[in-house]
């Protein structure tokens, strides 16, 4: 039988179906095998695990540990109602399952040193009068607090012990999104449970959480991991496991975790001088968008706009005005306004701090000298215009000179009262007693202290046309954008 030519289109034909079966039938993962191999956890497990501790912590029912999420339920006939009762601390949302006079809440822990010192979250420990250390080995310790910092909810505890094993310490800057990191500690009380996940995104901000840029993972994590820790794949620690992201207490794929070099520089503050120290310049800010960039002369929406600087603060001492833009801060970019507090209080009380900010557009470079950081308290602040008041215009304000009363009341020198609010300002958000300091328009900062300076100010306004407004409600002041109407 003649058999057909390599020439041929027959040959030719078969060839292909051949190849391309042989393709079809190929096995998924064969594909590209050497990027989708998945990484094996057991030797990491395995040579971590020792370091890792289980923390109970013992409360009177008055102080009781904040859990994020409620309670079921159950009755005692319940299999689940054991379980619960042992598990699950009480809360005064959850007052419990059965009458017991103390609450116990459980958490997770890493040894950081040979010689006893362990951290952990200050959530986990908050309000405890005892807390019991269980390494894995299933020794258990009486620990010590030395010190706590609700602010970056990071403890810091010490067992009397000697050679113990411990963590290494990695380079949170060097993670990478889509990073494979491990977690181990104890969801629920289940002790040395290993869930593996990746880095999500860094440098996360959370809400009264301004100075942790939280690594976000999708790692499974539970109430009773709190307090554990995050390995990348060479086994060092990276981050300490602290929030998760729930509308129903269990995990739902965000998990946050606090980056271990603002860990250690707390824990040597709390060993050194049992508290934390953070730097502060007296400035609210906020963030730059296109329109503010676009009204403030600056090349592109970066930094973090000077919204209102304390008087007599170190910002005021050093020159910081309004509608400044901080772009720089010690040599660090300031790329979005959440990353200035972050830096600034890392920034020691005392020292001199070099900023580059933007005014007019144009750059600029001042010293400040950082002042000491206090948990601020705002009172809100209402009031109602007396003086004379000023029609509604293309941008919708109805405006009004404040009494002599008022401005003392206020503690203000200059500033028009909202009266009423239509089109552009209502969108924006402006509400009757807000107070508009200034107006930028074209580049121009405005400052507003009587109706005849708000008439000049947008006399020829074109349908359109964007302006920008300082706007002054309780104990702070934010610039708004908005466009004059058509």
């Amino acid at each position: 039988m003649k058999r057909p030519s390599a020439h041929s289109p027959d040959w030719a034909l078969r060839v292909f179906v051949v190849v391309l079966c042989a393709w079809l039938l190929l096995p998924l993962g064969t594909v590209g095998a050497a990027e989708i191999v998945l990484p094996d956890f057991r030797v990491l497990a395995a040579q971590q695990g020792a370091a890792v501790v289980n923390i109970s912590a013992t409360q009177r029912s008055e102080a009781p540990v904040r859990m994020p999420f409620r309670l079921p339920e159950l009755d005692e006939s319940d299999p689940m109602f054991d379980f619960f009762r042992k598990f699950i601390p009480r809360t005064p949302d959850n007052p419990g399952l059965g009458a017991d006079p103390e609450d116990r809440s459980l958490g997770s822990g890493f040894i950081i040193g040979a010689d006893g010192y362990i951290l952990t979250n200050a959530h986990v420990i908050e309000g405890a009068e005892e807390v019991l250390v269980r390494l894995a080995d299933k020794r258990e310790y009486d620990a010590t607090v030395i010190g706590a910092d609700v602010r970056s909810d990071i403890a810091l505890l010490h067992i009397d012990a000697a050679d113990l094993p411990h963590v290494v310490l990695g380079d949170p800057e060097a993670l990478q999104v889509g990073e494979w990191v491990l977690a181990i500690g104890s969801p629920f009380g289940f002790e040395q449970s290993v869930t593996a996940g990746i880095v999500s995104a860094k440098g996360r901000s959370l809400p009264d959480e301004n100075f942790v840029p939280f690594i976000q993972t999708d790692v499974a994590i539970n109430p009773g991991n709190s307090g554990g820790p995050l390995f990348n794949l060479r086994g060092e620690v990276v981050g300490i496991n602290s929030q998760i992201y729930s509308r129903t207490g269990g995990f739902m794929g965000l998990s946050f975790a606090i980056p271990i070099d603002v860990a250690m520089d707390v824990q040597a503050q709390l060993r050194t001088q049992g508290r934390v120290e953070r730097g502060r310049i007296g400035v609210s800010i906020q963030e730059v968008t296109r329109d503010l960039a676009d009204s403030f002369g600056l090349p592109r929406p970066a930094g973090a706009l000077v919204s209102m600087v304390e008087p007599e603060g170190p910002a005021a001492r050093a020159g910081v005005m309004q509608g400044d833009v901080i772009v720089r801060f010690n040599a660090r970019v300031v790329e979005s306004s959440a990353d200035l507090p972050r830096i600034v209080a890392a920034a020691r009380p005392g020292s001199r701090a070099q900023v580059e900010i933007y005014r007019g557009g144009v750059p600029e470079a001042l010293e400040i000298e950082v002042g000491e950081w206090q948990d601020p308290e705002q009172a809100p602040e209402q009031a109602a215009a007396q003086g004379p008041a000023q029609a509604p215009n293309r941008l919708g304000l109805e405006l009004a000179e404040p009494t002599a009363v008022q401005r003392r009341e206020r503690g203000i020198e200059s500033g028009l009262l909202v009266q009423r609010t239509q089109g552009p300002a209502a969108r924006a958000e402006i509400v009757p007693g807000d107070l508009v300091l200034a107006l930028v328009r074209k580049g121009q900062q405005i400052r507003l202290g009587k109706l005849t300076d708000f008439e000049h100010a947008v006399a020829g306004l074109a349908p359109g046309e964007q302006v920008t407004l300082l706007v002054h409600r309780g104990d702070g002041a934010s610039f708004v954008s908005l466009r004059a109407a058509r």
